[in-house]
């Protein structure tokens, strides 16, 4: 009986030069040095991580902006008009410019 094969499902992916070098120049790096199909594996892989660590970023920041809202709304002042109040919010939210300027671009 035949081994089965490790990667059964093959594609056929184009790249440009640019992309190749690239490739090649971090498969250099590697020890040992992989094979061009198990250097891109390898970068697939790790790009998806990361792409799955920055959803989760992402979520973790929407959950934590949804929660600071709530806490606005609950500890408003109940005499200001519902649009400062909105105004009030979203500056608290938003955070100051000068803080606003550092932070991590999103991407």
């Amino acid at each position: 009986m035949p081994r089965p094969e490790l990667y059964p499902v093959k594609k056929i992916v184009g790249f440009d030069h640019q992309m190749i070098d690239a490739i090649e120049k971090w498969r250099g790096k590697q020890r040992p040095i992989p094979n061009a199909s198990e250097a891109i594996r390898k970068l697939v892989e790790i790009g998806l991580a990361s792409a799955h660590r920055a959803v989760l970023r992402t979520k973790k920041a929407t959950d934590a902006s949804e929660m600071a809202g709530q806490e606005i709304d609950r500890l408003g002042d109940p005499s200001a008009t519902d649009e400062e109040r909105q105004l009030r919010k979203r500056r608290l939210i938003k955070g100051p410019k000068e803080f606003r300027d550092i932070r991590r671009p999103k991407g």
